[in-house]
């Protein structure tokens, strides 16, 4: 008889195992709805599906009277675009950083205690001080972001650099290269993979510091608007944007995997993740 541990489901079975969880998360939120529903009409907090539908008409649809814009998209292009500027500055920045504290032995002993000591500040605990600093405007929440996870991506990469076979670095030198082409032409091309690794691996800490950056100070985005319509308790506006937010964060890691993958064929790491 075939243990439990060597069984592995066919493509079919993988897709309904999949969705079961789904499924299963799905019916007990119709159920809960209806059983409150049906206590109380005027019930909030788990509204209908035609009520988030309506919802959803009115802000990915309907433009608003106000604005006149919609708002579903311009909040998307609003939060979108700090995630992109936090994610490409925090990549750049722990890149050059985790390389040069990896491959030079001075730079390691001066920079590594700092960052760790960094990477373990509450970033949310320094939101005032950002806001204080560098205004209400898009630099402070960017910045947000960039100190959330720049140390993350900073101390990967460090180690990952510290890995690296001493053979390659020996013979690299061994062939005349100096520190700058063997970080180059030996470290840089390694790594790069990696660092794709770490920004899918930091998504949810990148929207974390997001969100709540423009909860506390923005006039648009998502988190924004989760937060001004909380006071409403307008569970079916809030819980459609909860429900887009995850999606674009799963779409944002299957970009970056399939990147990966393109870029990198002979890459392993996390080709399964």
């Amino acid at each position: 008889m075939r243990r439990l541990i060597n069984r592995h489901p066919g493509q079919g079975a993988a897709l309904l195992l999949a969705a079961l969880p789904f499924v299963l998360l799905l019916a007990a939120y119709l159920a809960g709805s209806a059983l409150r529903l049906a206590e109380n009409p005027n019930d909030k907090l788990l509204p209908s599906l035609a009520s988030i539908a309506e919802a959803i008409r009115l802000y990915a649809i309907e433009q608003d009277q106000r604005t006149g814009t919609i708002l579903l998209w311009a909040d998307t292009a609003a939060s979108l675009t700090r995630l992109g500027m936090g994610l490409v500055l925090s990549a750049a920045i722990g890149l050059a950083v985790g390389i040069a504290t990896g491959v030079v032995p001075y730079l390691r002993a001066g920079l590594a205690p700092f960052i760790a000591t960094v990477s373990l500040i509450p970033p949310l605990a320094i939101l005032p001080i950002l806001f204080i600093v560098f205004g209400l405007d898009e630099l402070s929440k960017v910045a947000l972001i960039v100190i959330g996870i720049a140390p993350f991506i900073m101390r990967d990469i460090a180690m990952r650099a510290a890995e690296i076979p001493s053979e390659q670095i020996i013979k690299a030198q061994t062939l005349g290269a100096n520190t700058w082409t063997l970080t180059l032409r030996v470290v840089l091309p390694q790594l790069l993979p990696r660092l794709f690794d770490a920004l899918r691996l930091s998504l949810g800490a990148t929207f974390l510091f997001l969100i709540a950056a423009e909860a506390i100070a923005a006039e648009g985005g998502l988190g924004y608007r989760i937060f001004l319509v909380r006071r409403y308790l307008a569970m079916d506006v809030i819980l459609p944007y909860v429900a887009w937010i995850t999606l674009l964060a799963f779409g944002i890691d299957w970009l970056l995997k399939r990147a990966t993958r393109l870029a990198f064929p002979w890459y392993q790491g996390g080709r399964n993740a």
